[in-house]
Protein backbone atom coordinates (compact mmCIF):
# COMPACT_ATOMS: atom_id res chain seq x y z
CA UNK A 1 0.00 0.00 0.00
CA UNK A 2 0.81 3.63 -0.49
CA UNK A 3 -0.16 7.21 0.87
CA UNK A 4 -1.24 9.95 -1.34
CA UNK A 5 -1.53 13.36 -0.20
CA UNK A 6 -4.86 14.95 -1.58
CA UNK A 7 -6.87 12.55 -2.76
CA UNK A 8 -9.02 12.90 -5.92
CA UNK A 9 -6.40 16.23 -7.28
CA UNK A 10 -3.36 14.76 -9.19
CA UNK A 11 -0.60 12.98 -7.67
CA UNK A 12 2.31 14.56 -8.66
CA UNK A 13 5.36 13.32 -7.54
CA UNK A 14 8.21 15.04 -9.53
CA UNK A 15 7.34 18.71 -9.38
CA UNK A 16 9.99 19.60 -12.18
CA UNK A 17 7.97 17.27 -15.01
CA UNK A 18 4.45 18.28 -13.72
CA UNK A 19 3.41 20.05 -16.16
CA UNK A 20 4.30 17.32 -19.07
CA UNK A 21 1.52 14.21 -18.48
CA UNK A 22 -1.96 14.85 -18.18
CA UNK A 23 -4.99 12.66 -17.12
CA UNK A 24 -8.57 13.81 -17.42
CA UNK A 25 -10.86 13.78 -16.21
CA UNK A 26 -9.35 13.87 -12.15
CA UNK A 27 -12.71 13.01 -10.86
CA UNK A 28 -16.11 11.10 -12.17
CA UNK A 29 -19.35 10.54 -10.46
CA UNK A 30 -21.98 7.65 -11.43
CA UNK A 31 -25.13 5.69 -10.51
CA UNK A 32 -25.29 1.99 -10.16
CA UNK A 33 -22.22 1.25 -12.68
CA UNK A 34 -19.81 3.35 -14.39
CA UNK A 35 -19.04 3.25 -18.19
CA UNK A 36 -16.32 6.33 -19.67
CA UNK A 37 -13.02 6.96 -20.96
CA UNK A 38 -9.66 8.94 -19.71
CA UNK A 39 -7.39 10.91 -21.50
CA UNK A 40 -3.75 10.62 -21.35
CA UNK A 41 -1.67 12.87 -22.79
CA UNK A 42 2.22 12.90 -23.21
CA UNK A 43 3.42 16.43 -23.62
CA UNK A 44 7.04 15.52 -23.50
CA UNK A 45 8.97 15.84 -26.60
CA UNK A 46 9.75 11.87 -25.33
CA UNK A 47 8.11 8.57 -25.78
CA UNK A 48 6.23 7.31 -21.99
CA UNK A 49 5.40 3.68 -21.24
CA UNK A 50 2.22 3.60 -19.29
CA UNK A 51 0.24 1.46 -17.34
CA UNK A 52 -2.91 1.98 -16.06
CA UNK A 53 -4.14 -0.44 -12.81
CA UNK A 54 -7.36 0.07 -10.57
CA UNK A 55 -6.93 0.60 -7.02
CA UNK A 56 -9.10 0.75 -3.93
CA UNK A 57 -8.52 3.19 -1.60
CA UNK A 58 -9.48 4.66 2.23
CA UNK A 59 -9.13 8.27 3.59
CA UNK A 60 -7.72 9.21 7.22
CA UNK A 61 -9.35 12.44 8.89
CA UNK A 62 -6.24 14.35 7.79
CA UNK A 63 -7.01 13.84 3.97
CA UNK A 64 -4.55 11.29 3.39
CA UNK A 65 -5.62 8.22 0.96
CA UNK A 66 -4.20 5.04 1.38
CA UNK A 67 -4.43 2.74 -1.67
CA UNK A 68 -4.43 -1.00 -1.91
CA UNK A 69 -5.31 -3.23 -4.66
CA UNK A 70 -8.43 -3.51 -6.52
CA UNK A 71 -11.63 -4.39 -3.53
CA UNK A 72 -13.00 -8.09 -5.07
CA UNK A 73 -16.51 -6.91 -5.19
CA UNK A 74 -15.45 -3.91 -7.41
CA UNK A 75 -15.30 -5.18 -11.44
CA UNK A 76 -13.60 -3.20 -13.48
CA UNK A 77 -12.62 -3.53 -17.77
CA UNK A 78 -10.42 -1.54 -19.18
CA UNK A 79 -9.93 -1.15 -23.05
CA UNK A 80 -6.04 -1.25 -22.61
CA UNK A 81 -3.57 -1.69 -19.98
CA UNK A 82 -0.10 -1.09 -21.05
CA UNK A 83 0.61 1.20 -23.82
CA UNK A 84 2.21 3.76 -25.22
CA UNK A 85 2.13 7.55 -26.30
CA UNK A 86 3.80 9.48 -28.61
CA UNK A 87 4.93 13.16 -27.75
CA UNK A 88 2.26 15.49 -28.31
CA UNK A 89 -0.30 12.60 -28.73
CA UNK A 90 -3.47 11.92 -26.47
CA UNK A 91 -4.34 8.31 -25.61
CA UNK A 92 -7.71 7.35 -24.69
CA UNK A 93 -8.40 4.28 -22.09
CA UNK A 94 -12.18 2.96 -21.95
CA UNK A 95 -13.34 1.57 -19.25
CA UNK A 96 -17.05 0.36 -17.27
CA UNK A 97 -16.94 -0.69 -13.66
CA UNK A 98 -20.08 -2.05 -11.20
CA UNK A 99 -20.12 -3.62 -8.00
CA UNK A 100 -21.34 -5.67 -5.68
CA UNK A 101 -22.37 -3.70 -2.92
CA UNK A 102 -22.69 0.52 -3.74
CA UNK A 103 -21.64 2.86 -2.95
CA UNK A 104 -18.40 2.11 -4.50
CA UNK A 105 -15.37 3.56 -5.05
CA UNK A 106 -11.86 3.26 -7.21
CA UNK A 107 -9.13 4.78 -8.62
CA UNK A 108 -7.05 4.26 -12.08
CA UNK A 109 -3.80 5.27 -11.43
CA UNK A 110 -1.75 5.85 -14.70
CA UNK A 111 1.96 5.33 -14.03
CA UNK A 112 4.17 6.90 -17.08
CA UNK A 113 7.90 6.26 -17.55
CA UNK A 114 10.08 7.61 -20.13
CA UNK A 115 11.28 4.41 -22.73
CA UNK A 116 14.62 6.03 -22.98
CA UNK A 117 16.61 5.12 -19.88
CA UNK A 118 19.56 7.11 -19.19
CA UNK A 119 22.20 6.20 -16.59
CA UNK A 120 20.88 8.53 -14.01
CA UNK A 121 17.61 7.98 -12.23
CA UNK A 122 14.43 6.94 -13.66
CA UNK A 123 11.59 9.08 -13.26
CA UNK A 124 8.07 7.62 -12.88
CA UNK A 125 4.66 10.07 -12.39
CA UNK A 126 1.55 8.72 -11.30
CA UNK A 127 -1.67 10.28 -12.26
CA UNK A 128 -5.08 9.28 -10.86
CA UNK A 129 -9.04 9.43 -11.98
CA UNK A 130 -10.85 9.00 -9.34
CA UNK A 131 -14.39 6.97 -10.16
CA UNK A 132 -17.58 7.00 -7.08
CA UNK A 133 -20.06 5.03 -8.00
CA UNK A 134 -24.03 5.89 -5.82
CA UNK A 135 -26.88 3.87 -5.87
CA UNK A 136 -30.11 5.08 -7.46
CA UNK A 137 -31.24 6.50 -4.12
CA UNK A 138 -29.20 7.21 -0.77
CA UNK A 139 -29.37 4.00 1.90
CA UNK A 140 -29.74 6.27 4.41
CA UNK A 141 -32.08 8.53 6.00
CA UNK A 142 -31.44 12.13 6.06
CA UNK A 143 -28.22 14.47 5.60
CA UNK A 144 -24.91 11.64 5.47
CA UNK A 145 -22.38 14.38 6.81
CA UNK A 146 -22.66 16.28 9.98
CA UNK A 147 -20.10 19.43 11.64
CA UNK A 148 -19.26 17.81 15.14
CA UNK A 149 -17.04 20.52 16.32
CA UNK A 150 -15.90 23.90 14.62
CA UNK A 151 -13.45 26.74 16.30
CA UNK A 152 -11.30 29.56 15.59
CA UNK A 153 -7.71 30.22 17.27
CA UNK A 154 -7.11 33.82 17.23
CA UNK A 155 -3.40 32.66 18.29
CA UNK A 156 -2.82 30.19 15.43
CA UNK A 157 -5.06 31.83 13.21
CA UNK A 158 -6.64 28.50 12.12
CA UNK A 159 -10.23 27.31 11.50
CA UNK A 160 -10.45 23.91 12.81
CA UNK A 161 -13.28 21.62 12.24
CA UNK A 162 -14.16 17.73 12.33
CA UNK A 163 -16.92 16.61 10.12
CA UNK A 164 -18.34 12.86 10.45
CA UNK A 165 -20.33 10.81 7.61
CA UNK A 166 -22.07 8.02 10.06
CA UNK A 167 -24.14 6.79 7.34
CA UNK A 168 -23.85 3.88 4.82
CA UNK A 169 -24.13 6.52 1.84
CA UNK A 170 -21.06 8.11 0.01
CA UNK A 171 -21.19 12.10 0.31
CA UNK A 172 -18.80 14.70 -1.07
CA UNK A 173 -18.11 18.37 0.10
CA UNK A 174 -18.13 20.43 -2.87
CA UNK A 175 -17.20 23.63 -1.96
CA UNK A 176 -16.08 25.39 1.71
CA UNK A 177 -16.72 28.44 1.91
CA UNK A 178 -15.21 30.68 5.37
CA UNK A 179 -17.52 33.84 5.89
CA UNK A 180 -17.14 36.83 7.90
CA UNK A 181 -19.00 40.13 7.05
CA UNK A 182 -18.26 40.86 3.88
CA UNK A 183 -15.44 39.06 3.82
CA UNK A 184 -14.68 35.48 2.76
CA UNK A 185 -12.47 32.35 1.58
CA UNK A 186 -12.96 29.34 -0.41
CA UNK A 187 -11.30 26.01 0.17
CA UNK A 188 -11.51 22.72 -1.99
CA UNK A 189 -13.76 19.97 -1.51
CA UNK A 190 -13.27 16.28 -0.46
CA UNK A 191 -14.99 12.95 -0.55
CA UNK A 192 -16.94 12.05 2.44
CA UNK A 193 -16.98 8.02 2.72
CA UNK A 194 -19.84 6.17 4.66
CA UNK A 195 -18.13 5.87 8.25
CA UNK A 196 -15.65 8.07 7.47
CA UNK A 197 -14.58 11.60 9.67
CA UNK A 198 -12.49 14.54 8.20
CA UNK A 199 -10.61 17.07 10.30
CA UNK A 200 -10.16 20.48 8.07
CA UNK A 201 -7.67 23.23 8.67
CA UNK A 202 -7.99 26.27 7.28
CA UNK A 203 -5.42 29.26 7.69
CA UNK A 204 -7.47 32.41 8.39
CA UNK A 205 -5.74 35.89 8.09
CA UNK A 206 -8.11 38.52 7.97
CA UNK A 207 -8.49 41.61 10.46
CA UNK A 208 -11.26 40.75 12.42
CA UNK A 209 -12.38 36.48 13.34
CA UNK A 210 -14.72 34.20 11.07
CA UNK A 211 -18.09 34.05 11.75
CA UNK A 212 -19.77 31.48 9.57
CA UNK A 213 -18.16 28.03 7.83
CA UNK A 214 -20.31 26.69 4.87
CA UNK A 215 -20.04 23.44 3.42
CA UNK A 216 -21.81 22.76 0.05
CA UNK A 217 -23.05 18.80 -0.11
CA UNK A 218 -24.23 17.49 -3.79
CA UNK A 219 -28.02 17.77 -2.47
CA UNK A 220 -27.73 19.70 0.55
CA UNK A 221 -25.96 23.24 2.32
CA UNK A 222 -24.26 22.83 5.83
CA UNK A 223 -23.96 26.39 7.55
CA UNK A 224 -22.36 26.21 10.65
CA UNK A 225 -21.37 29.54 13.10
CA UNK A 226 -17.60 29.35 14.41
CA UNK A 227 -17.19 30.19 17.67
CA UNK A 228 -13.65 31.04 19.50
CA UNK A 229 -11.39 27.90 21.23
CA UNK A 230 -11.51 29.60 24.77
CA UNK A 231 -15.15 29.65 24.91
CA UNK A 232 -17.53 26.98 26.12
CA UNK A 233 -19.64 25.04 23.80
CA UNK A 234 -17.46 24.13 20.85
CA UNK A 235 -19.21 21.25 19.58
CA UNK A 236 -22.16 21.67 17.37
CA UNK A 237 -24.19 19.91 14.53
CA UNK A 238 -24.48 21.77 11.22
CA UNK A 239 -28.07 21.73 9.42
CA UNK A 240 -28.66 21.15 6.08
CA UNK A 241 -30.49 24.12 4.36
Amino acid sequence: MFVARSLGLALLLFAPCCYTQTVSPVIVEYKVKAEGRIALTNNTLTQMAVVVEPRSFSIAPDGNGTYRPLDPGIHVQLSSMSFRIDPGQTYYVFYKAKADKLPAWFTLYSTFSSVQHTSGLDVRILLPHTVYIYPKKPLGQGNAVQVTHVSYSPRTKKIVCDLENNSPDLDRIQEVAILSGGKSISAPGFPMLPGGRRRLEVAWNESGPPETIQFQLQHARLKVPIVLDDQKGLSTLGTAQ
